[in-house]
């Protein structure tokens, strides 16, 4: 065996290192946030999502009591005027967990009153 097959070998062993730290940065671990943090799912939330960078894979944890607050998955427009659209999700064990895809999601409480009430969240999955 000669000179070339140490360069070779070698060049497989960089190969493998090389896939190996790509695949690394392709497997970023799936954040959990708690939506509201410790105050929870609850009135004057809305502005929760300001400044926090969301994945798609992401989870948020909706937590509240199932006697008085759900979470209802809405579009733009359930959104925008409160109202839940036909056949949306709605969430009531008050320990919810929802894996965010890629683009905008809208959540709401469809409780009398609270959505108009701040209780409402609009998040940008990237």
């Amino acid at each position: 065996m000669g000179r070339g097959s140490a360069v070779g070998s070698a060049l497989v062993v960089a190969a493998v290192i090389g896939l190996v730290m790509m695949s690394q940065l392709e497997n970023v671990e799936a954040a959990v946030y708690t939506v509201g943090d410790s105050g929870g799912w609850t009135f004057n939330v809305q502005g929760w999502p300001n400044g926090k960078l969301f994945r798609a894979g992401d989870t948020l944890k909706f937590n509240y009591n199932p006697k008085f607050h759900n979470v209802v998955v809405v579009n733009q427009g359930g959104y925008t005027s409160c109202r839940t659209p036909v056949g949306a999700k709605v969430f009531t064990s008050g320990s919810d967990q929802i894996k965010l895809t890629k683009g905008m999601s809208y959540f709401i409480c469809n409780f009398p009153g609270h959505c108009e009430s701040g209780m409402k969240i609009a998040v940008n999955a990237l």
